[in-house]
């Protein structure tokens, strides 16, 4: 495959170059009705190729988009991304049509003049009107989206996480029982303390630092996200979340997750990307991959950007409860 883009870059250079050299060489040459005829021909070859290449481009390299969203508030932002996609595939299937189309029809003919159209305040209007009209809408609606990822005022009994970034790894801490989390600032880090976390504060006293994170299939999460040094994103693709962890500030989103670990294994998508790169991996003699839910940092934040990986998993109440037996709060981890 490398080989074929390799071959079609080479083929468009020298193309480039030919066409180049032509012109310089035109001078004060004028095209002939031949020369148009072959121009707007080739203008229509064009837009089959590109038609060609773009349904090609859909049917073969589909599988590596995300499966469907692994949260609740991930499957509106999957509505408003099909939403956008649909209207702009179809405005660019009318309005490349119409360019190449209108390229060979109306291509120099000898005898043929051009008609100069002044103005039509009907037609301005129209094409000022309509994409307002829907701009306004997708903008509403995604301004809508937002703000119930951002605003979790409204969550019933949400699990609070604070996820912490640093160069070049992620921490985390759950609130405890009193389901609140202690202040915490950069001064306070010493030692095994290495959030910061104010152990002054009575919040923070049963607060649990983990190095991955555990979620429960339809328990709201809200995470807070806080930066030691650079500005990081905090990106989890399949729950369609992302958010930027910044130096001084805490910034949050809330979401539902929808998929356990297991179902999202199961997922057919899931399956045949595990397959690929297994088989990938075995060529290379490299150990087999499992699928993990994962969160990544999502801005270029230094030389070793690539290792801030963190599991999660999505599990049951019972599978939560089993799995935060044996952590320890941060009173319990101070005092050693």
């Amino acid at each position: 495959m490398l080989a074929l883009i390799y071959t079609l870059i080479a083929v468009l250079i020298a193309s480039t170059f030919w066409q180049l050299t032509n012109v310089f060489n035109l001078k004060n040459e004028i095209a002939t009705e031949e020369d148009n005829d072959q121009q707007g021909k080739l203008m229509i070859a064009f837009m089959i190729g590109f038609y060609a290449l773009m349904i090609f481009s859909f049917w073969k390299y589909s599988a590596v988009l995300l499966p469907e969203a692994a949260s609740v508030e991930g499957e509106r932002i999957d509505n408003l991304y099909n939403i956008t996609m649909l209207l702009i595939l179809f405005v660019q299937a009318i309005m490349q049509v119409l360019i190449f189309v209108f390229a060979y029809k109306y291509r120099g003919v000898k005898g043929r003049k051009a008609f100069f159209y002044v103005e039509n305040h009907k037609l301005e209007l129209i094409w000022t009107v309509i994409p307002s009209i829907v701009l306004a809408v997708l903008i509403i609606y995604g301004l809508s989206v937002w703000i119930d990822v951002t605003d979790a005022s409204d969550l019933e009994e949400p699990m609070i996480v604070e996820v912490y970034a640093k160069q070049f790894a992620w921490e985390a801490r759950y609130a405890g029982d009193d389901n609140e989390l202690g202040r915490a600032n950069v001064r306070y880090i010493k030692g095994i303390n290495t959030m910061g976390v104010d152990m002054t504060d009575l919040n923070a006293q049963d607060d649990i630092p983990v190095r991955e994170l555990y979620l429960v299939k339809g328990k709201p999460v809200i995470f807070k996200f806080r930066s030691q040094d650079v500005i990081h994103s905090a990106y989890m693709p399949h729950f369609r979340a992302q958010m930027n962890c910044v130096p001084g500030m805490t910034t949050q989103f809330a979401y539902t997750p929808s998929k356990t670990t297991e179902e999202m294994r199961a997922n057919k998508k899931i399956i045949a990307k595990v397959e690929n790169i297994n088989k990938i991996r075995a060529e290379k003699g490299e150990d087999a991959y499992e699928f993990d839910y994962l969160l990544l940092c999502n801005k270029i934040c230094g030389a070793s950007h690539y290792n801030m990986q963190m599991k999660i998993i999505v599990g049951s109440q019972e599978g939560f409860d089993n799995w935060m037996d044996d952590k320890k709060t941060m009173a319990q981890i101070v005092k050693k």
